[in-house]
Parts: C-alpha cells; sequence; structure tokens
C-alpha cells in the first residue's frame, strides 16, 4: 500500500473535529453582515487548498465575475464540481440549489478546496453574494 504525503495525513475527515478551518475561525465572524467579509475571513481560513483547476467530487469557494450582461451570479460560489470542461466546468452551487456553468476565464484568482468536513459549517454562513451584471 502506498503512504500517504503529509498533506493526504492532514486532511480531515468527516469525523475529525480536531482540524474543521471553518468552525476555528466562526468566533472571528461574529458581528459580520457584509458577504464579502464572510468571504474574506473563508478565503484566508483555506488559502492552504488552493489550485488552479478543480476535480470533480471535491468543493470549492473561489470569486467569480461572469462577462455576460443582464445575467444574476453569485460572485461568492460555493460549488460541489460534477464535471470538468476545457472551457470551464460545471458544479452544484450550494447557494443557489442548483447546477450552474462557470468558465475559467471568469474566476478571479485561484479556487480553494473545502473539505466534507467543513461543508456543513460553511452552509450556515450567509456569504452568498447574488449581483445582477451589467
Amino acid at each position: 500500500m502506498p503512504r500517504k504525503t503529509l498533506k493526504q495525513r492532514k486532511r480531515p475527515t468527516d469525523t475529525d473535529s480536531n482540524r474543521n478551518r471553518i468552525r476555528e475561525i466562526s468566533d472571528d465572524m461574529i458581528g459580520l453582515k457584509n458577504p464579502d467579509d464572510f468571504m474574506v475571513a473563508i478565503l484566508e481560513a483555506v488559502k492552504d487548498t488552493y489550485t488552479p483547476v478543480p476535480e470533480p467530487g471535491k468543493v470549492y469557494v473561489f470569486i467569480y465575475k461572469p462577462k455576460t450582461s443582464n445575467i444574476r451570479y453569485d460572485q461568492n460560489p460555493f460549488v460541489a464540481v460534477t464535471d470538468i470542461f476545457s472551457w470551464g466546468f460545471r458544479g452544484l452551487n450550494f447557494h443557489w440549489g442548483e447546477t450552474r456553468q462557470y468558465t475559467w476565464n471568469e474566476i478571479s484568482g485561484n479556487m480553494y478546496e473545502i473539505y466534507s468536513s467543513e461543508v456543513k459549517d460553511l452552509q450556515q454562513i450567509p456569504f452568498q453574494n447574488f449581483k445582477l451584471n451589467s
């Protein structure tokens, strides 16, 4: 059996209550109201799992700005990736409660992986930022 790398050994599981990066910062978010302030705190907490390209089956947060005019979008997506394409990817956006498509060029910066043990905690934080692209 192959040996696990240090990064793999540190990765928390659903039963690992000792390492939940979101739970660790929850007290710091008390009093925040702006979704972008929540997002800044979240991105700071998960910065160790940045990636330029997501993997199907994993969950990510990132900042998004579409180029298409007159559409509503979530600037702070929280997405379970299902499919990868040359143009971008598709995934379930937890904020919308439905599948959405994201193109590579409209992602600002990196994507950050969210561990499965952190999903429920993030679902309780109002960091969705729905906007109309004009």
